[in-house]
């Protein structure tokens, strides 16, 4: 008998939780996971065994009225509001995720504690607390070095960053680019056991079984990865990249902490904003995560050389062949390219002008060949990925970062080169909107003003455009609220990357003026006037062979045609018509629909609020219960609604401020 009434009991308590906890759900608008339903519902039983003692009288002992249920909904409702601001939905994960989350957790602090200890070390702590003195003479110059120390015994990760960094010349002062840069070779291979028994673990047979012989000593160190020379059972001789033995748990874990650094330093720091880490720190987590994977190099190698080989099969560029049978996804095997990489390459001090003006030129129209024609294109051409071959060509190796790009971005790109070599401001401001990613509102005119100012700031006649033009023109673009998608933010960081090599090829070579000349229609002519091997670069460009102009004039043209058959099609059917609609976009729509809800909801909270005060304040009426007459007993009853009403309320504005 016991054990039924008990039953029982527990019955009548669950569903007196399901209705409490499923009411407040309803009324907050809220989805909500077990754990928090059932603290919630506690919460309502609580709060109605309370409302219980408190309210009723002793002769009305177990009497529940529509009073207690709607404190005891408030009191539930006021519950869930406190715990989503304190911890919103979802931000704890699944219970069964728990256990692993805090080993996670546990991993992260240990390195995080390394990391900082590092940092602290090398003397950079008061660049992490936003304490930097960063005004002071010297204080660039000062951190350049102590920051390539650091990043170097961070690890694979952070020397990865750093060489990242090292091509920012758009973001970072020549101090920081010329210490950084130093990343790009002095990475120290991992030891020749651990990396063979990778090796045998990716093939699953003994080395010798692939290879006729195997180089232990690297060629190169990477961050990431090394390389080492092999020689091939048929004699020929070739280059394996294998992924560094346990980079990938570590690359990992430390890809999450640079996020939660960035987002951090993003709060504290006044040049974390300035430089947006937190978006760079999301790109550079992007393009590691596609770099642990040598399947997708090989692809983006196979991609590159396809495009390329359609129309320049005899070029002085070289691409390196991939050997498919013996790659996978931590191994790659490509053959070999005989050469020095740009930023090593001692041949570099003997050569004349003439081939350092044609290696410059050479990659330089190799990179606007491939962004404005082949649509893929190398988007990390820093020194160590660029060499200069023995036979005198120049060859592009690691495509674990290739950019790809739309016929449309690219004819956006085409038409903005044009515009800037024009120097018309109303064709560039065409041609940017055509690029970026477009908001609702635009000042048309101001946009177009401030980059005639861009334009004679930076490419006046006799002016010497540097890659700086880069940096200003994304200042101007976030300034007028566009955003520049991440296809077309890759091309210009990979000019601005080139930039740092050409002028590493080639001191003084001007990438912004030789690029004008290249789009312009005059590319064959390059080489047979002598202007890219030896010339002056400063020298007034050449007309354009096809105007900017008559290029928007033509994909204007090449649009008309379909537009005009839509037009005449209607007009035949009887369907053309021209709709003006008031709140045709769905933000508006929904904007409305949320303004109208809050309001409603809040004068039907007032109306309530003012009913129940005036029938609170009438003391005559037909008495219900002892004491309490039937006015009163509506007037605590609307003012419970109204307490809740005013609690949704203020729980939809606060979440939206949030």
């Amino acid at each position: 008998m016991k054990a039924a009434q008990f039953a029982l009991v527990v019955l009548v308590m669950s569903g007196f939780m399901t209705v409490f906890v499923l009411s407040a759900r309803r009324m907050l608008g809220l989805h909500i996971g077990f754990i928090r339903a059932l603290f919630a519902g506690l919460v309502s039983l609580a709060g109605l065994g309370v409302f219980n003692l408190v309210m009723q009288r002793p002769e009305q002992q177990g009497i529940l009225t529509g009073v207690q249920f709607g404190s005891t909904l408030l009191v539930t409702m006021g519950f869930l509001a406190a715990w989503e601001v304190v911890l919103p939905s979802g931000s704890m994960g699944s219970p069964a995720g728990w256990p692993r989350a805090l080993k996670s957790r546990v991993a992260r602090g240990r390195r995080y504690s390394h990391i900082v200890s590092i940092a602290v070390r090398h003397g950079l702590r008061p660049y992490l607390r936003g304490r930097s003195g960063e005004g002071a003479a010297g204080g660039t110059a000062r951190l350049a070095r102590p920051l390539r120390l650091a990043l170097e015994e961070g690890g694979p990760t952070f020397v990865k960053l750093g060489q990242m960094l090292s091509t920012r010349h758009d973001m970072l002062p020549r101090e920081f680019v010329s210490e950084l840069s130093r990343l790009q070779y002095q990475v120290a291979p991992a030891p020749w056991p651990a990396v063979e028994e990778a090796l045998i673990a990716a093939y699953g047979v003994p080395l010798d079984t692939h290879f006729k012989e195997f180089e232990p000593t690297p060629l190169a160190a990477a961050s990431i990865a090394q390389v080492h020379a092999v020689w091939l059972h048929d004699g020929g001789k070739a280059v394996v990249k294998v992924l560094r033995p346990g980079v990938r748990t570590v690359v990992e874990r430390d890809l999450d902490i640079i996020c939660r650094l960035a987002a951090m330093l993003e709060r504290r720091t006044r040049w974390a904003r300035a430089i947006g880490l937190v978006e760079l720190a999301e790109g550079f987590a992007a393009s590691v995560h596609e770099e642990l994977d040598f399947r997708v190099e090989a692809a983006n190698i196979a991609t590159v050389r396809a495009a390329w080989a359609r129309r320049r099969p005899d070029d002085a560029l070289r691409l390196p062949t991939v050997h498919e049978p013996l790659s996978g996804e931590s191994v790659l095997v490509l053959d070999w390219l005989a050469g020095e990489p740009v930023g090593a390459a001692t041949r570099l001090a003997s050569a004349s002008e003439d081939d350092r003006a044609r290696w410059a030129h050479t990659l330089l129209s190799t990179l606007l060949d491939q962004v404005l024609v082949d649509g893929v294109f190398h988007a990390d051409p820093h020194p160590g990925n660029i060499l200069l071959l023995d036979d005198g060509r120049v060859a592009l190796i690691d495509f674990g970062s290739v950019g790809r790009v739309d016929a449309q971005l690219r004819a956006g790109l085409k038409l903005f080169l044009l515009a800037v070599n024009s120097g018309d401001p109303a064709a560039l401001c065409d041609a940017l909107l055509q690029i970026v990613d477009r908001p609702d509102e635009i000042d048309e005119r101001a946009l177009e003003r401030a980059l005639g100012r861009f334009l004679a700031r930076h490419f006046i006649p006799g002016s010497a455009p540097q890659v700086q033009v880069f940096a200003d023109l994304f200042r101007l673009v976030a300034g007028y609220g566009l955003t520049v998608p991440p296809e077309a933010a890759a091309v210009f960081r990979a000019l601005a990357t080139l930039e740092g090599t050409l002028t590493t090829v080639r001191p003084g070579f001007n990438m912004v003026d030789e690029a004008r000349y290249l789009t312009g229609g005059r590319r064959g002519a390059a080489s047979a006037s002598g202007r890219s091997f030896g010339a002056s670069a400063s020298g007034p460009s050449p007309e354009p062979a096809v105007p900017a102009e008559l290029l928007a004039a033509w994909e204007l043209l090449r649009r008309l045609p379909r537009r005009l058959d839509r037009v005449t099609s209607a007009l035949e059917q009887g369907r053309l018509g021209v709709g003006v609609r008031l709140f045709a976009d769905a933000r508006d729509r929904k904007y409305v629909r949320s303004l109208v809800h809050e309001v409603l909801l809040t004068f039907i909270a007032a109306t309530s609020g003012v009913m129940s005060a005036i029938l609170l304040s009438i003391e005559r009426g037909p008495e219900v219960i002892p004491g309490t007459g039937l006015f009163q007993l509506f007037g605590y009853h609307l003012l419970v609604i109204t307490a809740v009403l005013v609690l949704r309320v203020l729980f939809i504005i606060s979440r939206e401020d949030r």
